[in-house]
């Protein structure tokens, strides 16, 4: 498996903000659009993880942003192979490893630049990428789930003007947020990334796509 080491990470970074960006599996077709999905809507403030609160007080510009009205990406055939190739790039080029086994600590968000990371890292590094290609950054969400096997699992949520759509380190695909399994916990909010919200009490989709 290939090592996202800091020179690695920059050259995709400069490639995604070039526009050439590529999937990392280049025979796979990918459609032009996706149907459209749904936008998962969010209840109350909620409490702010405390690995973003760390990674905020090591990467203050990371967090400083914010806006007084919510973007959406324009889902585009060439915004939505973005998205696709950004996806399997990442999750082909770092090595998945627990924050105890990596770093010994129970929690650390970070860019991955010795290759290796747990969810919530390989998220960041797609923010950074999808910032740097020129995705509005308030249509880039942390979001925080319970996975298929109802553990704790981080994902970027990316909302568009045709729905909210996932990219994950457990999935290849690009999926729309109701096609994923998960249940949703929490994440960013579009106004200010520093503030989280609720999303469980918000209704589930009432049938998930099959994989």
């Amino acid at each position: 498996m290939k090592k996202l080491h800091g020179a690695l990470l920059m050259a995709m970074v400069a490639s995604a903000a070039a526009g050439s960006v590529q999937a990392a599996q280049p025979q796979q077709r990918v459609a032009a659009t996706p149907p459209p999905a749904t936008s998962l809507g969010a209840s109350t403030e909620t409490r702010t993880p405390i690995g973003w609160v760390e990674f905020c007080a090591s990467y203050p510009r990371e967090c400083s942003d914010s806006a007084p009205t919510a973007k959406e990406l324009s889902l585009t055939p060439q915004s939505w192979k973005l998205l696709v190739s950004v996806n399997a790039r990442v999750n082909a080029a770092i090595e998945p490893v627990t924050d105890s086994e990596h770093w010994n600590v129970a929690e650390r968000w970070d860019f991955a630049e010795d290759g290796r990371g747990d969810c919530e890292d390989y998220v960041l590094v797609k923010r950074r990428m999808l910032v740097e290609a020129g995705v509005p950054r308030q249509a880039l969400l942390i979001t925080i789930v319970r996975d298929r096997k109802d553990e704790g699992h981080a994902v970027l949520m990316v909302r568009t003007d045709r729905g909210d759509f996932i990219l994950d380190n457990q999935e290849e695909k690009v999926l729309p947020w109701s096609a994923t399994g998960y249940r949703f916990v929490k994440r960013q909010s579009q106004q200010n990334h520093n503030r989280w919200v609720d999303l469980q009490n918000v209704p589930a989709p009432a049938s998930t796509a099959s994989r």
